[in-house]
């Protein structure tokens, strides 16, 4: 199997392609559900699709190497042509793509070094990538390898300390653009994690007056309950707008929730009063045309890269750290890549000697008549000891192989010399860490 991964991120494409290519639960779970319909990834044996506000990936495993399949495949579940986001793409294969993806569980890839969510966002694609039977051993292991990976650096080293996520980076804009935070009318757009987490950090940094506007009720009721704040639904979103000092926007909507227009009526009614607008979703919740009205401030969550904390002076020096656990857990993938080359063809070698020893046993035995049945266990208690003997050698020989970064080259020789056909393999995923 052969692994891949194409995708974009904060450092190669801006929000506005981003958000054009961004998937929702559903949309990811539709386009898992093209595995094996025989349209053009029916080359393609297993996929995941991990999609967060800061980047899009796509990993695959197939028997055979992919050219523009994946672009393809991204441009056609998006109704977006391949030209649009062609430059801004990278792609990745085998260890690249494995050590990639561990580089992105521990979050050394991340808008935020080290920030915590991604982590759950890449158990979050193996589990939907299982729910559509979309994962099979070989991603199975690669992300559980990631997941283990990303788990230990943040146990191992300071790579997380002083959490500073995207949330908290909005937080801290919020506290430098108002003029006393304490007094500041906030409002929270949303009621995910990331609304919480900015909720959290909000009060962290001693803010008082916070309003979660969403779409349901009880969902935002259990948000302000855990943080002593105030909830309202969408209804009352206008009202929410005219006595807002900031806002801080992070819904999963897939279109526009704030038009220029409402927010224009809204600044109407309060001419002189600024309004800072920060909008840290993917797609973005807030129409960029906002930004053009007089006394209004709006940041996206490409803004945010300019605002990061200096904190993060001590989580970069923990970089080195996780490049070593992420080696370590890099070298014991790789050497479970490397043996599902062979591990095939020992199963094989052994089922084809089985074959012809029943098949010769059966032959002398229906000459033999006479024999009784503890003469014929003897012989087929010979022949089962030849065959072991006779195996034993060259499959120690394979097995030990099967680590070596020639096992490729290895199993292609033995595949030959038995003249057995090319098959893969077939290993159950590792428990769960």
């Amino acid at each position: 199997m052969r692994i891949h991964c194409i995708g974009i991120n904060h450092n190669t494409a801006a929000v506005e392609l981003r958000e054009k290519l961004s998937f929702t639960d559903e949309s990811i779970r539709a386009a898992l559900s093209r595995l094996g319909c025989g349209d053009g990834v029916n080359a393609i044996s297993e996929m995941a699709i991990i999609s967060t506000c800061n980047r899009i990936e796509i990993y695959t495993a197939s028997p055979q190497p992919l050219k523009d399949e994946l672009k393809i495949f991204l441009a056609e579940t998006q109704n977006l042509y391949i030209g649009e986001f062609n430059a801004h793409v990278y792609e990745f294969e085998e260890m690249q793509a494995a050590r990639h993806l561990m580089q992105v569980a521990a979050g050394l890839d991340s808008l935020v070094l080290g920030e915590p969510q991604i982590l759950g966002q890449v158990t979050r694609a193996l589990e939907l990538a299982r729910g559509q039977n979309a994962a099979g051993p070989v991603l199975n292991r690669l992300f559980q390898a990631a997941i283990h990976a990303g788990k230990r650096a943040r146990a191992e080293t300071a790579i997380s300390r002083n959490p500073a996520s995207v949330s908290s980076l909005a937080a801290s804009l919020s506290e430098k653009s108002a003029q006393n935070i304490s007094d500041a009318q906030i409002v929270i757009l949303g009621a995910g994690e990331m609304a919480e987490l900015a909720v959290e950090a909000l009060r962290k940094r001693g803010a008082e007056k916070i309003l979660v506007v969403n779409r349901t009720l009880e969902r935002a009721q259990n948000l302000v309950q855990r943080w002593n704040a105030k909830a309202i639904t969408y209804e009352h979103m206008e009202h929410a707008l005219e006595t807002a000092d900031i806002l801080i926007s992070s819904t999963g909507a897939p279109h526009t929730i704030l038009d220029a227009d409402m927010i224009r009526r809204a600044m109407h009614l309060r001419p002189q009063r600024p309004l800072v607008l920060i909008d840290i979703a993917v797609p973005r919740d807030i129409d960029p045309a906002a930004s053009n009205i007089p006394n209004v401030r709006l940041f996206d969550i490409d803004h945010l890269n300019a605002q990061i904390e200096t904190s993060l002076s001590e989580r970069a020096a923990e970089v080195p750290h996780v490049q070593a656990i992420l080696e370590e857990e890099a070298s014991r993938f790789e050497e479970y890549l490397n043996s599902i080359h062979m591990l095939p063809i020992i199963a094989d070698i052994r089922q084809q000697a089985e074959s012809i020893r029943q098949m010769e046993l059966q032959k002398t035995l229906s000459r033999l008549p006479n024999l009784t049945d503890t003469e014929r266990a003897r012989i087929e208690a010979m022949t089962q000891s030849l065959v072991k003997k006779i195996l034993q050698e060259p499959t120690q020989r394979l097995r030990a192989e099967a680590i070596s970064p020639r096992a490729p080259q290895y199993a292609a020789v033995a595949r030959n010399l038995f003249g057995l056909e090319n098959s893969e393999a077939h290993i159950a995923p590792i428990a769960a860490d």
